[in-house]
């Protein structure tokens, strides 16, 4: 079994946010630097809310970033499910309001049906990704990639073409798109981001042997193509 990847606790989720702000704008500036443009993959939820308010305020030119979602809940921009609503709100606002930002949710009325037009919007995100900040549910799902879903087996697939991909969740809202693991591992580093003693023991459970498919995260934390850090704080 290959080794994992290093994990580094942080006091707190201020501290975290604010190394892990410095580090992705850093990234973005070489990149810049580099080929022109910079891309930044970034998941919902609670716990990147404060780097997101951090990141905002980072020195860069933010009009040569591109920002993306690595999932999506099949609602409505404007509703308060929405990761499109969140990185809007939160994210893309003072300096950072010059980014452009390229959402997953489109009018097919189903995911399944949405997919390939969703990663059609891919074509003007520059890969591979310069960063990618993914999270980690209770179940160990990261970006929509659950436990159950019946679409799991395929979109973990590592040879698989990358693309997006129509997931279920166990929760409400059910229907989610979600990049594939063959699209999120197409990138220079990815991140994850985990916050409380529960999501740790969560971590430590996906950590340990056992089917991808139990653990999604697994899937992540196993393959060698791509750099991977654990970020954590209690």
């Amino acid at each position: 079994m290959n080794s994992l990847p290093p994990a580094t606790k942080f006091s707190d989720i201020e501290v975290l946010s604010r190394a892990l702000a410095d580090q992705i704008a850093a990234s973005l500036k070489t990149a810049i630097a580099a080929r022109g443009l910079a891309s930044l993959v970034v998941s919902g939820g609670k716990s990147p809310t404060r780097l997101f308010e951090l990141l905002r305020g980072e020195e860069l030119d933010w009009s040569l970033v591109r920002v993306a979602l690595a999932d999506e809940r099949w609602v409505d921009p404007s509703d308060p499910a929405s990761n499109e609503k969140l990185v809007r709100e939160v994210l893309l606002q003072g300096p950072a309001a010059a980014a452009r930002f390229l959402g997953l949710k489109n009018g097919a009325p189903t995911p399944d049906m949405g997919a390939v037009s969703a990663w059609e919007t891919f074509a003007r995100v520059p890969r591979p990704f310069d960063a990618v900040v993914l999270g980690m549910g209770d179940d160990g799902h990261t970006a929509s990639l659950f436990p159950g879903s019946p679409n799991l087996l395929s979109a973990l697939n590592p040879a698989a073409v990358p693309g997006c991909v129509g997931m279920r969740a166990p929760v409400v809202p059910h229907s989610r798109l979600s990049l594939n693991l063959s699209a999120l591992l197409d990138s220079r580093r990815i991140v994850v981001l985990i916050a409380g003693d529960e999501k740790w023991r969560t971590y430590l459970a996906a950590s340990a042997q056992g089917p991808v498919q139990d653990m999604p995260l697994r899937a992540v934390l196993r393959q060698t193509r791509t750099p991977v850090e654990v970020m954590w704080s209690p």
